[in-house]
């Protein structure tokens, strides 16, 4: 029996006087599957995640963490973690990405109702809580830009002189991120997992919570694959939060550059990362989409390591696999 058959009975066991339909709803990086489920008179949302490859647990810590700080996450309403099975409240069918494309006009309200729920979640922040965002996940989250984006999207394994220009801008890059001050993270805060709704916004895929530097959600929300705004803009929204989160009483540097200097070299951490987990999401999880988003995190890491002397050594690095890439495309 397939996974798809095995949820139908679940449902019909929690539901078994109601007509219930289903139809895809999302899916995401991992092998989470989401599906609506249609009820007389309300919908909600079914997560399908494979016990052999996903855990539920984490999802459902982190969302009673959220709920009791204020913030609109999905309510559960039944699980069967042996099946791998959630059935969660319905946040609705539109993502901010979604209302942004269609109405780029919306987006300072859309990110200051992000940038209040953002601190919110700051604002809950305690130790022991979620796991650490420590050195070691750090850098774990650094080598797949030479494992996945070099060695095996462009063909171009470092050699030794690039392994030590990636070991010394990988301690300077870690060094910065480990001095910020700690709050919670969601790590995927972006447009496509900011719903609109009300209240404003929902949120949701953030089971890998962690303890981590304070900067981390704001690349994630400003600097995202998916959209992208003028420097001007991301610097507005930045003071904003800024002048919030200081009112708010979070441990943001008085010094509004020495923030937004954190905030920029917190997103090379995570513009590396994030080129390498689009390769390996093509190679190793056959989703090839993720590709055509390669681009505009590049240039998101082109830009600051031009902008900071101490990574000019990672900028000439990206000038050569620049030539590199341009031989072997992008496939879609």
């Amino acid at each position: 029996m397939d996974r798809l058959q095995l949820l139908e009975y679940w449902l019909k066991a929690l539901y078994p006087d109601q007509p219930c339909t289903l139809s895809p709803a999302s899916a995401d990086a991992s092998f989470r599957r989401y599906f609506r489920v249609s009820l007389p008179g309300k919908t909600l949302i079914v997560m399908d995640a494979p016990p052999q490859q996903e855990d539920c647990r984490p999802f459902l810590h982190a969302a009673s963490i959220f709920s009791r700080a204020s913030v609109h996450v999905p309510a559960i309403v039944a699980q069967d973690l042996n099946q791998g099975f959630l059935l969660l409240s319905d946040l609705g069918t539109t993502t901010y990405l979604q209302a942004l494309t269609a109405a780029p006009e919306n987006a300072n309200r859309l990110y200051q109702d992000a940038i209040d729920t953002l601190i919110k979640i700051q604002c809950a922040s305690q130790k022991n809580i979620f796991p650490e965002y420590d050195r070691i996940l750090l850098s774990r989250e650094l080598e797949l830009f030479p494992d996945w984006y070099m060695t095996r999207h462009l063909h171009a394994p470092p050699d030794d002189d690039q392994k030590n220009t990636l070991k010394t801008v990988f301690n300077l890059i870690l060094a910065n991120n480990l001095a910020q001050p700690q709050v919670f993270v969601h790590r995927d805060y972006h447009s496509r997992n900011l719903m609109v709704s009300t209240p404003n916004p929902g949120i949701i895929d953030f089971q890998d919570a962690v303890l981590g530097p304070i900067t981390y959600d704001l690349v994630s929300l400003f600097k995202d694959a998916y959209i992208q705004w003028e420097e001007a803009q991301i610097l507005d929204w930045m003071i904003r939060y800024w002048e919030k989160a200081r009112h708010a009483g979070l441990p943001v540097a008085t010094d509004f550059s020495i923030f937004y200097r954190d905030f920029e070299w917190m997103g090379v951490q995570r513009h590396l990362k994030v080129l390498g987990i689009f390769a390996r999401l093509c190679y190793r999880d056959n989703k090839p989409t993720y590709l055509q988003d390669m681009p505009a995190v590049m240039q998101y890491l082109r830009q600051t390591c031009e902008r900071y002397s101490e990574l000019h050594p990672l900028s000439r690095l990206l000038d050569r696999l620049e030539d590199r890439q341009a031989e072997t495309g992008y496939t879609f």
